[in-house]
């Protein structure tokens, strides 16, 4: 057989074992284990074993769950509340007032949190209800909402970030440093949006709450404090050369556990919920990166990663072409696949077309992350989409067209980052020197 008959039974596979409902981690190590009986001489069984443990096993990875489970301790503490009440006094001046705490909230929280999931249900159990209550156009409300969430992705700490360190052998720590810049662009996107937004439709925006003085938005902003203490814990002690991203993720915990239990709301069931919500996250996390490893190591056995980047080397694309056909590719491939599971499907293959495409592999990873934050709101299998149609109860479909300007602005967003790189890439270039 030739390399697309291979490749086309192998995804054929793929599609058939997920329809049939067999978990995402299960299903890559099933169709990495047909790739390498069927077309290998190397026994599939011995390589499974070795490469899963391989991958199990990875220091680097440790700082994943401890981001997962710092996420999910702030999630159950009072930090929404807070936030809302220390961000909304410094909104009303803004056109579309409150809607920008959406974005703010959003952008502050994934500072702390590495998931896009967590983040919009955080935020949203926060503002949706209040920002309905004080009659706020409800597209608009869930729009933003969904969009600013995925920030969570970019903003590091960010769970995608450590997972492409990971497959493509990058440092996290400059990864996440060049995710701070192309985050803010991002968020600054969101509430320009809103802002244009609410200037052509003044009618539909509540007047603003009785005008405070600074003196009480200071005091408002109190609440704030322990959230910004902890991403400067977390993020400067990376910066600083301090700590390692791994190291960072623990200083996140116990600087967590220590907010929650200052502010009462740590006790046993607390303690519990937040360590086996991460556990379980976790637990499909790493089995996924296991069945993706056995499915690399199976794809380099059979030859079709060098063998594709020949074909995608042969076909003579610029550096622009290709970031455009990537960019297709993975919006496309994100309809069907989770984040997590695109990225380490595709780095083994992509990465040799990269390096010989003479793209940064940190550029391109800020490149991935906004690809797989669009792939969060689009349609069937938008993470942040069934996230909120749990929390609304509305149709996917609604959700998905009132989220479709957000999906716009990060279009625009990779355009700005492909045409000045330097976003992405002058803080890591200033950390290392």
């Amino acid at each position: 057989m030739n390399d697309l008959s291979i490749m086309a039974l192998l995804v054929l596979s793929l599609f058939f074992i997920l329809g049939t409902g067999v978990w995402i981690g299960l299903t890559l190590s099933g169709v990495a284990w047909i790739g390498m009986q069927l077309f290998t001489t190397r026994v599939a069984g011995d390589a499974m074993a070795v490469t899963i443990w391989g991958s199990a096993s990875s220091w680097t990875l440790t700082a994943l769950p401890l981001f997962v489970w710092m996420g999910e301790i702030l999630f159950r503490t009072r930090l929404s509340q807070d936030m809302f009440k220390g961000l909304a006094p410094w909104m009303q001046a803004l056109p579309g007032r409150l809607l920008h705490t959406n974005v703010v909230g959003c952008t502050i929280f994934a500072a702390v949190s590495g998931s896009s999931a967590a983040t919009c249900a955080t935020i949203g159990k926060m503002t949706l209800p209040e920002l309905t209550r004080r009659g706020y156009p409800e597209p608009m409300v869930i729009g933003t909402l969904a969009g600013a969430s995925t920030l969570g992705l970019l903003i590091p700490p960010s769970i995608i970030m450590i997972v492409y360190g990971v497959a493509a052998e990058v440092s996290i720590a400059r990864l996440f440093i060049a995710g701070v810049l192309p985050g803010i662009l991002l968020a600054m996107l969101f509430s320009g949006y809103i802002m244009v937004w609410a200037l052509r439709n003044p009618d539909q925006i509540p007047p603003r709450d009785a005008k405070t003085t600074l003196l009480q938005k200071l005091s408002a902003s109190r609440a704030l404090i322990p959230v910004v203490l902890l991403i400067a814990a977390v993020l400067g002690s990376i910066y600083t050369g301090i700590a390692t991203a791994t190291e960072a993720a623990a200083v996140g915990v116990v600087g967590s556990l220590i907010i929650s239990a200052l502010q009462g709301s740590m006790n046993w069931a607390t303690f519990r919920d937040a360590l086996m919500g991460a556990t379980r996250l976790y637990c499909m996390i790493a089995l996924i990166l296991a069945g993706a490893a056995f499915l690399t190591l199976s794809m380099g056995y059979i030859g079709l990663p060098r063998h594709l980047a020949e074909w995608i080397g042969s076909l003579g694309l610029s550096q622009g072409q290709l970031i455009l056909a990537l960019a297709v590719f993975f919006i496309i491939l994100g309809c069907f696949l989770d984040g997590i599971s695109m990225v380490v499907l595709t780095m083994g293959v992509l990465m040799p077309t990269i390096q010989k495409a003479g793209i940064d592999p940190i550029w391109f990873g800020i490149f991935i992350v906004l690809v797989v934050e669009m792939a969060q709101i689009t349609p069937p299998v938008g993470f942040n989409l069934f996230v909120l149609q749990g929390m609304t109860g509305k149709e996917l479909t609604w959700i998905a067209k009132v989220t479709l300007p957000m999906f716009f602005l990060m279009c625009l967003a990779i355009a700005l980052i492909y045409a000045f790189p330097g976003i992405v890439t002058w803080l890591p270039q200033q950390m290392s020197r």
